[in-house]
């Protein structure tokens, strides 16, 4: 019989075998607006409580220019919204050539809810290869309303 002993530091399933992007090595990072309080740093190198928060309403931006293109197998986004019912949408999109052309990976709406949901966790398996830029566009409220966008964690493989 195969015996492993596992201590209660064992990553979570998401984490397992996820050989992560060193973001601030390979990448810069540009955003349309984010609070004092809750710069990108938080999302994508930090603890995911912290993460990043636009300073302004509206559709917000979060765009990483690799320094070198990028093979990328995993995206995996995390949203937490424990304050403001809300129906948000997202796009993740990737670039080939520095920006000129995008191509979108997916579209995705999720309702929010203090009293239920309060988390979107998506974690995709993609092949994409010779990827320049990689867009992330959050519509924080479909109905138009002054939410603030947020993302909670932003990780790449």
């Amino acid at each position: 019989m195969r015996k492993r002993i596992i201590g209660t530091n064992t990553p979570s399933p998401a984490e397992a075998g996820a050989d992560w992007l060193p973001l601030e090595q390979v990448a810069a990072v540009e955003v349309t607006s984010e609070e004092t309080s809750h710069p990108i740093e938080g999302a994508l190198l930090g603890d995911a409580e912290a993460g990043w928060r636009a300073a302004l309403p509206g559709e917000q931006t979060v765009r990483l220019v690799f320094d070198d293109s990028q093979q990328l197998s995993r995206v995996r986004l995390l949203f937490v919204e424990r304050e403001v019912e809300r129906s948000q949408e997202f796009v993740l999109r990737w670039s080939p050539d520095g920006g000129q052309t995008f191509r979108e990976v997916v579209r995705q709406q999720w309702n929010f809810s203090p009293h239920g949901s309060t988390r979107e966790a998506e974690d995709y398996r993609v092949e994409l290869n010779g990827v320049t830029q990689l867009e992330l566009k959050i519509v924080p409220d479909r109905s138009g309303g002054d939410a603030r966008a947020s993302l909670a964690q932003l990780r790449l493989a």
